[in-house]
């Protein structure tokens, strides 16, 4: 849409958004800045999902109020951010998001040569080839929309009268199932390289497709991906992963590059044998399944479900050499870390909580297994017995340990922690009293 055009706006009565859907939080805020004087709307995800008729993960909201008058009027703000400076509203029960409307940057935001030594903060800034590190200027509702990533994302849901509003292909896009950047791909996923991994994000939680050019960039560019952030790179594979549709958003990484260039390392395993990518792909669907049936998996356990198989065979191939097989371990992951946290930082605890997953499948698999009350005890023994589960779906080596372990824990000699990782202990047995020795009488004089 160019800009300066007049929005399609949805009265309430063409489309299928109740206000029964959303959050009473969210309202309130609604009505609360609509109340002021402010222009308040749902927007991004939660309009899109209510659109789809699914249920949203959380209620944003965007207004013409600065950050500065938001805290003012609600007394459980707090203000984050350093990119973007965001409001976030803290209720019992959820955070609701507010977000004052953006617009893309003007030649006049960028700081001048001789004031970049200034302690003035600076409201917009970019990198030589593009890529935006800070972008915090205030606009309005329609420069907020076309600054949006993908034309779904920016539909907007208005208080004032419930209609739905659309400033660009948005409404129509989604009828169609696509995916679609607002302005050209290559100059949008240039500014921001993660707008890559939301799109494989969108595309295989939402069953959508990428627009055909769109994907032809977004191929060209995945190696790219690198430039971003590796905290953001952590956190958006973990959104890729772990929200039940891990195999075919793997899918759209491996075929688009992005896979290569996030785990090379893992790229290089799965085309070593046939039987690896069956193996992952076998890992991931279990995932899904678990978080279909509404169980947690905790990051520890998909990094374990994505990277065990491949670490655990280089151990064992060090293993053959001599090496005591946790040593080995150890030295495999030490290896494969090293490359990783050049593009992605997966934090200390997790990589640890990873190795010891891995590292107690030989207790596991030893039968019969020694002191299984104690293996039962460590505290990753849910996430250890929940990856065994995984390898049981392909590998039949994994079937019959796992049947014992299953026999063991029914027959309630012992209590399963939460194979996602919950991270509660399992109940212990009962100490047995230690019975006092017999003092030998004295011997008479």
């Amino acid at each position: 849409m160019v800009k300066g055009l007049e929005p399609l706006i949805i009265p309430r009565k063409e489309h299928r958004i109740s206000r029964k859907q959303i959050s009473p939080n969210a309202l309130r805020a609604l009505y609360r800045l609509h109340g002021r004087g402010f222009t308040a709307y749902l927007v991004g995800g939660c309009v899109r999902d209510l659109l789809l008729e699914r249920t949203p993960k959380d209620f944003d909201i965007g207004t013409n109020a600065t950050p500065g008058q938001i805290r003012r009027l609600f007394h459980n703000c707090r203000l984050i951010g350093r990119r973007f400076i965001l409001a976030h509203l803290h209720f019992d029960d959820e955070i609701v998001e507010v977000s004052t409307f953006r617009r893309a940057a003007l030649p006049s935001d960028i700081p001048a040569p001789e004031e970049e030594g200034s302690t003035r903060r600076p409201y917009y800034r970019e990198t030589e080839d593009g890529m935006v590190l800070l972008d915090n200027v205030f606009g309005t509702p329609e420069e907020d929309a076309l600054r949006r990533d993908f034309t779904i994302n920016a539909l907007f849901y208005n208080i004032a009268d419930f209609s739905v509003v659309d400033y660009t292909t948005g409404l129509s896009d989604l009828e169609q199932r696509l995916i679609r950047p607002i302005g050209d791909p290559r100059v949008r996923f240039t500014e921001d390289p993660v707008r890559m991994l939301r799109a494989a994000r969108f595309a295989a939680s939402h069953d959508l497709v990428i627009e055909p050019a769109t994907w032809e960039i977004l191929c060209e560019l995945a190696p790219t991906i690198s430039r971003a952030s590796p905290a953001r790179l952590y956190e958006e594979v973990q959104k890729l992963f772990l929200l039940g549709s891990a195999r075919p958003a793997f899918s759209l990484l491996e075929k688009s590059g992005l896979l290569s260039a996030l785990l090379p390392a893992l790229t290089r395993w799965i085309y070593e044998k046939s039987d690896h990518m069956r193996w992952l792909e076998a890992n991931l669907e279990s995932l899904g399944r678990l978080y279909g049936n509404g169980s947690g998996v905790s990051p520890a356990l998909f990094m374990a479900a994505l990277l065990g198989p491949n670490l655990e065979e280089a151990a064992l191939a060090l293993h053959r050499t001599g090496i005591p097989y946790r040593q080995a371990l150890d030295a495999s992951c030490d290896v494969f870390m090293k490359e990783t946290l050049k593009v992605v930082s997966i934090p200390r605890k997790v990589s640890d909580r990873l190795r010891g997953i891995l590292g107690l499948q030989t207790s596991l698999h030893r039968m019969p297994p020694r002191r299984p009350l104690s293996v039962v005890g460590r505290p990753e023994f849910g996430e250890a017995l929940a990856y065994l589960r995984l390898g049981a779906e392909v590998r039949d080596k994994h079937r019959i340990p796992l049947a014992w372990w299953d026999r063991f824990l029914a027959e309630g000699q012992a209590a399963l922690p939460s194979e996602a990782g919950s991270g509660e202990p399992p109940v212990s047995k009962k100490r047995r009293r230690r019975r006092k020795r017999r003092r030998s009488p004295k011997p008479a004089v």
